[in-house]
């Protein structure tokens, strides 16, 4: 078993295409699909609260078991980058999505992160050159073709839009903290911490706005929350979270960011196929030219 905090010595330019990239935007993609699952039964900060304790219960034993190393000078650097990475991200699309931002026109203005991150590549030592830009162009046209007929405006208010553009810029900064000040670190330990300053967040804000108690009386336990907390927990919060981690720590911020142009498109196919929500061949257009604009992001060419 390789060792999780050995950094890696794979060529930069490694393919994005591949299993583990892909796999990546699955488990990534599929965190909508645990909201539109598991948010009838509980409020959303008090849900990403359970959320987090539920991975802190899981990794916190296997950290002391196998004797995973700590980083020693980072802990406030990867606290950090995991406060906007998790509890900034997740605590704003949820909380949006709750207020009633549409999941169509959440998935557009949280798709703008590879173009702010292109933007601000320069700050971390990164140049994005102009295939990249036209590939970060082609990304944005596919998310926007893919909800475009999802998108709906009416009575949306300021505070879910606030919410959502907050999101927005906590996991681009986050990416970009990271990237910066602690790309290398073991992943097991590395996430507790993560998890735990995010805890130390999210919990006081779920029992001052949503009166969140620490019996979790406002959870109805059925069996579709169980599973949505479950594949929360298990496949999102751990198995994406570690892929993303990894590719951070390999590759360049805007190749990692630009994948999440494959969210959307990929979201939209699983709400199709489980839901039976619409996904016509305006969708099928954009998927493609988002694909053809990861294809620019990452290619070796010029």
């Amino acid at each position: 078993m390789p060792d999780p905090s050995a950094a890696t010595t794979a060529p930069r330019t490694a393919s994005f295409l591949s299993p583990i990239p892909l796999f990546f935007v699955f488990l990534w993609s599929s965190g909508f699909i645990v909201a539109k699952f598991g948010l009838p039964y509980a409020p959303p900060l008090t849900f990403i609260v359970l959320r987090f304790l539920c991975v802190l219960a899981i990794l916190a034993p296997l950290v002391l078991l196998l004797r995973a190393p700590w980083p020693h000078g980072k802990v406030l650097h990867i606290a950090l980058a995991g406060v906007l990475l998790h509890a900034g991200y997740l605590g704003g699309v949820w909380c949006a999505i709750k207020l009633g931002m549409p999941a169509g026109l959440s998935a557009l203005i949280v798709g703008m992160q590879p173009i702010l991150t292109a933007f601000a590549a320069p700050l971390i030592g990164e140049t994005v050159r102009p295939r990249q830009w036209l590939g970060l162009l082609f990304g944005i046209g596919g998310v926007a073709l893919v909800v475009a007929a999802k998108i709906e405006l009416v009575g949306l208010s300021f505070a879910a839009i606030a919410l959502c553009v907050l999101a927005l810029v906590s996991i681009t900064v986050g990416t970009l903290y990271q990237k910066r000040h602690c790309p290398q670190f073991d992943l097991r330990t590395g996430t507790v911490i993560q998890f735990t300053a995010s805890t130390i967040v999210i919990l006081p804000l779920a029992i001052i706005f949503e009166g969140m108690r620490l019996d979790f009386a406002a959870v109805q336990w059925t069996a579709h929350f169980i599973g949505a907390l479950a594949w929360a927990v298990l496949a999102v919060s751990i198995g994406a979270i570690f892929l993303l981690f990894a590719l951070i720590r390999r590759s360049d911020a805007t190749q990692v960011t630009s994948l999440l142009y494959l969210t959307p498109p990929t979201t939209a196919l699983m709400a199709w196929l489980m839901f039976g929500e619409a996904f016509n061949a305006l969708g099928m257009a954009g998927m493609a030219l988002a694909v053809a604009g990861v294809f620019f992001v990452v290619s070796k060419s010029k």
